[in-house]
């Protein structure tokens, strides 16, 4: 199955809707052939500009969704409009009900002291969903040795999706780390998902969401953590943007 690609930045991002988004995630569930799916945002498309590593495992994944209505008014700018946004916190539910469906075995990976517990609860008693293995290591990605052992935890475990939460870059950095070592499974870096699924974080709002200020609100829940990433690093989204744009019409 495939898909058109836009690319903002270095970023690629494919031109699918939520659906289209489920449907392709069962196919690399059921080809057997393992694969990464990465939710790029504009704090995405603005540290890839930045690290070779992070751009390489884009350019490697097998799925990118638009997360954040940014991405969707950028892709507008390009003259290649995205149908809708793809919010990896809005996919986890409907996956883990496919998996549910499926008969999918999924393993939760990252997020804070017990959140992966959690969420396997919640999964398990709301969705049906089989949770093989939930995790919550600290990573070091210079660490070899921790991610050998995160590797052979996961390939022991022989799920078919694994819920990475670490937030980016580390998330997608692991995952392209491990993804041939863990084959057949399909990875998923889901961000702040399961602690939304596990209720020890409140989700912004729909409307919020929906108008592109999800990341006002979560400024207000975590200023300090959050501020530089917001209000110094992510503004730079627009000259990249802009460069796009000119790229593009400069090509042939």
């Amino acid at each position: 199955m495939s898909h058109q690609r836009l690319t903002i930045g270095r970023v690629p991002v494919d031109v699918v809707t939520f659906q289209q988004a489920i449907d392709r995630i069962e196919a690399l569930v059921d080809a057997r052939q393992g694969g990464s799916v990465f939710t790029p945002n504009v704090d995405h498309v603005v540290n890839v500009d930045d690290d070779p590593a992070f751009a390489a495992a884009y350019q490697r994944a097998s799925l990118c969704l638009a997360d954040g209505m940014p991405l969707v008014w950028a892709s507008r700018v390009l003259g290649r409009p995205l149908p809708e946004r793809v919010a990896g916190s809005d996919l986890l539910e409907p996956t883990l009900r496919l998996a549910a469906r499926r008969g999918y075995r999924v393993f939760f990976l990252g997020a804070g002291p017990g959140v992966a517990e959690k969420a396997a609860k919640v999964a398990t008693e709301r969705f049906g969903t089989t949770i093989v293995g939930t995790d919550a290591p600290m990573v070091r990605l210079g660490d070899t040795a921790r991610v050998d052992a995160i590797a052979a935890q996961l390939a022991a475990a022989k799920p078919d999706l694994v819920m990475m939460a670490f937030g980016a870059p580390k998330q997608e950095l692991l995952i392209d780390a491990i993804a041939e070592r863990v084959k057949p499974a399909v990875m998923l870096g889901i961000g702040a998902s399961l602690d939304f699924l596990a209720g020890t974080v409140k989700r912004a709002p729909a409307v919020m969401r929906n108008t592109g200020f999800e990341w006002l609100y979560r400024l207000g829940q975590e200023p300090t953590r959050l501020w530089r990433r917001y209000l110094v690093n992510d503004p730079r989204f627009v000259a990249i943007l802009l460069r796009t744009l000119r790229a593009q019409r400069r090509a042939p």
